[in-house]
């Protein structure tokens, strides 16, 4: 299987959507198929032996949408760029055009009330005759002359204004929705090119020949500057639509914008300013205090203290010292180093995030579907019941005139337009992805947002996940009293240590550094695998090991036997030490939980979430643990695939699983579960691993992502609601469904604004995503009243 994105261009609705889509969908090959409106692209899973980029492309076209094949050399930094533009480009357009319009709107306006002023001009529309009440006696005295012209000359001076509008400013409508019919099919362009065409050839046959419609009664009204402003209002829609998904998308131009675009880089020994984009691998690139990491790289000489809050959501600033890797993105702090550069270009970590961040925002959620459906018959429909509405009321009210239910049919296209249906998931699933990779949280898109608002469970491994992942020396007990005689042994035992390559021994190794313990070298050094080491240590022979170890080197171990016993007890490991055959003390190692680890856990719990650790570690060991941190549920020394099996057990009884786990060792654990989250320190593997990668070791964030996803998909369901409850109610309005008790009918001018007005509401509604709070998860109760 390959995949591919192909951006689309021209589409403007969820019907323009839905068409492309099952368009894709019918196509040999085509495994999967996922449309975005808002990043206006088609995500595409195909089989290269039945089909190509190349036959996807033409098949968009086929459907009326320009397509273009991705540009396979730009990284996802630069495409990322070049959209942004292009977002750039269609808002300032859009803003031109709508400005034009609507200028143009108040001068047709203007000019059409001493039309609106003839006897029975405003066609009996309260509205229309509540605004020529209102404007008629002040422009009257401020323009006289606009009153005294004749009304050819008026209404052949609208004609010739409205031809411009619709030629320059509205031209886009007429051109899509042309070619939508071409090719078989109907959108948003459909209804408003044929509600103003309407509403223009009307007026057109009222302006050159009036006796038609006078010659039967009929007053020869023109719609002029309801054609004008309907292009207006939804040109207005449109800018102002532009603009608030250019900020669902302020995530992904803020990532962006972290890339530098120079690094200092060491060239035939001298440093030399090279764009970023020529940094080799291998590259030596300095870093100034206070400036942006370039690439990600080695630190090979030097130590600083390095911000990655903008890539990991972790506010506090990381040591690092030679040997530590950085991002490049990063901000350096006060101290000059040197790094190696070892991911370049899109291999780097921030181009890695950008393009997980682009697939996820182009993916879609489940929910979708729902208005994917009624997108694929909603437009047909709407030019029907115009039909009809034009059609009863001349056959229910004949005496209303044909105006009226030729004003009404031009409301019912114009309000119906499905715009809002069209961008009530896309833009929130954007808006919550972005806001989540703001805090280090990367969700591989909209299905997966959903799911994680689903889970019932959370199953978290223990080490690197509940605990840090690496011990650490807990406490130094030396047979001799004092804090010299620990240091000393402590001492000892790194100098053995050092040259061991176990990870207990590195801990030891670490302990001694942290107490500024000067290091000593030792020679005829020998590790026995499984029990320890020795060594010999200024002239010292000294053995560091378990029980066993130093029994089988003849040392009497008894005193500290019970204090071995008791740390072993706790989920800790005894290290004993011997110095020439006799006990010298002992080093108790631990993997600690992670100092957020037991309020995350709270939150869960809080949450309404079971909690379940699976650890393949001994039961002690996971008992002491859970009790730590706050977990009941514990299935201890599990090989993986009992793992697998203890989440599928878990699955089959209906529960929705969630595993957290490295992003590596637990890899069949995390595809098993419903959602799996990576917890990798932001590395590449675990970006790649799992649903959800967390690019900050912590918990916490598995708890943002739950409560982000809940309060998105309740957001979606709002605003799928109003989408739809804005269209129930407002086309039978539009129709007229009011006027017999009430006398109220609907104008196509409010019925373009109000079109206008719900798109932009259901994008406002989104954008309240950015403002989710973190550590935050609401209870079952809360979301039950809400």
């Amino acid at each position: 299987m390959a995949d591919v994105t192909i951006p689309v261009g021209g589409m403007t609705c969820a019907a323009c959507q839905s068409r492309v889509q099952r368009t894709l969908e019918r196509e040999p090959g085509v495994r999967s198929a996922s449309v975005n409106l808002m990043m206006a692209n088609a995500a595409i899973a195909f089989d290269p032996a039945l089909t190509s980029s190349e036959r996807l492309v033409d098949a968009i076209r086929a459907t009326g949408y320009a397509a273009d094949l991705p540009d396979d050399s730009a990284s996802a930094l630069d495409a990322q760029t070049a959209r942004d533009a292009r977002q750039e480009t269609e808002f300032a357009t859009l803003r031109r055009k709508a400005m034009v319009a609507l200028v143009a709107g108040v001068i047709a306006m203007v000019a059409s009330v001493p039309l609106m002023s003839a006897p029975g001009a405003a066609g009996g529309d309260r509205m229309m005759a509540w605004a020529d009440r209102l404007m008629t006696q002040p422009l009257q005295r401020i323009l006289p002359g606009l009153f005294a012209l004749s009304r050819p000359v008026l209404a052949g001076s609208l004609l010739a204004l409205t031809l411009v509008v619709m030629a320059w400013a509205g031209r886009h409508f007429y051109l899509r929705a042309w070619q939508a019919l071409r090719h078989g099919g109907a959108d948003m362009n459909t209804l408003i090119a044929v509600g103003t065409s309407a509403a223009f050839g009307y007026s057109l046959v009222a302006t050159v020949t009036p006796s038609l419609f006078t010659s039967h009664g009929i007053a020869a009204d023109v719609y002029f500057e309801a054609v004008i402003l309907i292009i207006a209002f939804v040109l207005t829609g449109n800018a102002l639509e532009a603009r608030a998904t250019r900020r669902t998308a302020a995530a992904l131009r803020a990532l962006v914008g972290l890339q530098p675009e120079v690094a200092r880089v060491v060239r035939d020994g001298a440093p030399i300013d090279v764009a970023v984009a020529m940094v080799r691998r291998g590259d030596e690139v300095l870093v100034r205090p206070g400036e942006r990491i370039a690439v990600d790289g080695d630190v090979i000489e030097g130590e600083s203290e390095i911000d990655e809050s903008m890539l990991t959501g972790e506010s506090r600033p990381v040591a690092k010292q030679i040997g530590d890797a950085v991002i490049g993105g990063s901000v350096n702090g006060s101290g000059a180093m040197r790094v190696r550069a070892s991911h370049v270009g899109a291999a780097s970590t921030l181009a890695g995030i950008v393009r997980l961040l682009r697939q996820a925002q182009s993916a879609r959620a489940p929910v979708q579907q729902l208005s994917d459906r009624i997108s694929a018959v909603f437009v047909p429909t709407i030019l029907v019941l115009a039909v009809v509405t034009c059609g009863a009321w001349l056959l229910l009210a004949p005496a209303a005139g044909v105006a009226r239910g030729f004003s009404a049919a031009v409301a019912v296209l114009i309000i119906a337009c499905p715009c809002a249906m069209g961008l009530a998931v896309p833009t929130a699933v954007m808006v919550a992805t972005g806001r989540a990779s703001q805090s280090g949280i990367l969700i591989k898109g909209g299905d997966t947002l959903q799911r994680a608002g689903e889970v019932d469970t959370i199953v978290l491994d223990k080490t690197g996940t509940v605990t840090e992942g690496r011990p650490v020396v807990q406490h130094v007990t030396a047979v001799a009293d004092g804090r010299a005689a620990e240091d000393r042994l402590l001492q000892l035992a790194a100098a053995v240590e050092v040259l061991s390559q176990h990870p207990l021994a590195a801990a030891i190794v670490r302990a001694s550094v942290a107490r500024e313990l000067p290091p000593i070298s030792a020679g005829g050094f020998r590790s026995t695998p499984g029990l320890g080491a020795l060594a010999t240590v200024a002239g010292q022979m000294v053995v560091v090991g378990n029980l066993a170890m130093l029994q089988q080197q003849g040392v009497a171990t008894q005193p500290l036997e019970p204090e071995a016993t008791r740390v072993a007890a706790d989920g800790s490991t005894p290290i004993l030490v011997a110095v020439d055959g006799r006990l010298a003390g002992m080093i108790a190692l631990g993997d600690q939980p992670r100092r957020t680890s037991t309020a995350a856990i709270a939150r869960l719990r809080a949450a309404g979430l079971r909690v379940v650790m699976l650890t393949g570690d001994r039961r002690a060991v996971a008992e002491h643990v859970a009790r730590a941190v706050g977990i009941d549920d514990i299935v201890a020394e599990l090989l993986p695939e009992g793992k697998v099996a203890a989440i599928a057990a878990m699955q089959r009884e209906g529960r929705v699983v969630a595993m957290v786990g490295d992003g590596v060792n637990d890899a069949p654990s995390l595809a098993q579960a419903d959602v799996g989250f990576a917890m990798g320190g932001g590395t590449a593997v675990a970006i790649e691993a799992a649903d959800v990668a967390l690019m900050r070791d912590d918990l916490g964030a598995v708890a943002d992502t739950i409560a982000l996803s809940r309060r998105t998909l309740r957001v979606i369901h709002q605003n799928l609601f109003w989408a739809l409850a804005y269209n129930v109610i407002a086309i039978p309005i539009a129709a007229g469904a009011l006027y017999p008790a009430t006398g109220v009918l609907l104008s196509p001018i409010v019925a373009s604004a109000a079109m206008a007005l719900s798109s932009v509401s259901v994008v406002g509604n989104s954008l309240r995503l950015r403002a989710a709070s973190r550590h935050h998860v609401s209870t079952p109760a809360v979301e039950a009243s809400r």
